[in-house]
């Protein structure tokens, strides 16, 4: 008989630490890949159940344990990334990334931010992780996304990647050389760390006052603001566009929010804000920044897309 740990007869999986350290990597890879966090949770349970549904003489027979879970976890990646579109298409208004906060983990199966987990739980924020490359990615083919990150971001050699992705290595290169393309072209010049906070806290400060020519003078021209509620709260179902329209909006929501708070906060890992209510966080707001001036906003209100804010 199997215990909870993988083993017979009661005795402990000698390989159990091992491949749970993996939960990093799988962790991080499949958020990457995904946009979302409660389909990456999903991803890294399915990987171990498989792992854990085969016999120990099979698990054993594994060279790479490792090399073996993320295989089997980019493969749902990709097949969740191949039905995205039609769900997508029944989702209610804009679909945005789930928004990670500093420290993001999951700890006994809810989303917390505390300091006390495995590190192993942690999604690791890094360039690779902020919302505006995030976006770019979902505008990939599966195969591209899937290529480019494992390629690109976790270094896995061209001919690891085609097993994984069911291609030829060139293939697979020329799947990765297409999404360095698109992330060349849609990405703006990276404005310094300062610079950035800088410019998001002066929104802020406009957007409380209803300064509509502060707002204005923070936004591009050709700005654009994109909500996301899913169907579950009240949302823009297009992305406003143009600064003026971006600053009446925005100072036009602050009359419709009675009691809100606004908060400086890291998001994925890039300057941004939580607006509160109560102290229970009803929208995070990523933003695009080139030069002093914001290209883009991403306002995530979907209650789903919000638990990590909203551990306690």
């Amino acid at each position: 008989m199997t215990n909870a740990s993988g083993s017979d007869h009661g005795e402990p999986d000698p390989g159990l630490r091992a491949i749970m350290s993996e939960r990093h990597q799988l962790i991080n890879l499949s958020y990457r890949l995904l946009g979302s966090l409660t389909e990456a949770e999903d991803v890294v349970q399915e990987t171990y159940t498989r792992w854990y549904a085969m016999s120990a003489q099979q698990r054993e027979a594994i060279d790479s344990p490792g090399g073996w879970l993320t295989t089997v976890a980019s493969r749902i990646c990709l097949d969740l990334l191949g039905s995205a579109r039609a769900r997508r298409e029944r989702y209610v208004g804009e679909w945005v990334p789930e928004p990670l906060p500093a420290g993001t983990e999951w700890i006994s199966g809810r989303w917390g931010g505390g300091t006390t987990a495995d590190p192993a739980d942690r999604v690791t924020l890094d360039e690779s992780i902020n919302m505006a490359f995030l976006v770019v990615l979902d505008l990939m083919t599966p195969a591209e996304r899937v290529a480019f990150i494992l390629h690109d971001v976790f270094r896995y050699s061209f001919d690891e990647v085609a097993a994984i992705v069911g291609r030829t290595p060139p293939a697979c290169r020329q799947l990765a050389s297409s999404a360095r393309r698109r992330i060349r072209t849609s990405q703006s010049a990276a404005a310094p760390a300062a610079l950035r906070a800088d410019t998001v806290r002066a929104f802020k400060q406009a957007w409380e006052a209803k300064d509509i020519d502060a707002l204005i003078g923070l936004l591009a021209p050709d700005a654009t603001a994109t909500g996301d509620g899913g169907g579950l709260v009240p949302a823009a179902l297009r992305p406003v566009e143009g600064a003026e329209r971006i600053a009446h909006f925005f100072a036009g929501r602050m009359d419709a929010m009675p009691g809100v708070t606004l908060l400086e906060s890291a998001v994925n890992g890039q300057p941004g804000l939580v607006a509160q209510v109560d102290e229970v966080s009803m929208s995070v707001l990523a933003f695009d920044i080139e030069g002093d001036r914001i290209k883009r906003i991403w306002a995530v209100l979907n209650p789903d897309k919000l638990r990590p804010w909203r551990a306690g």
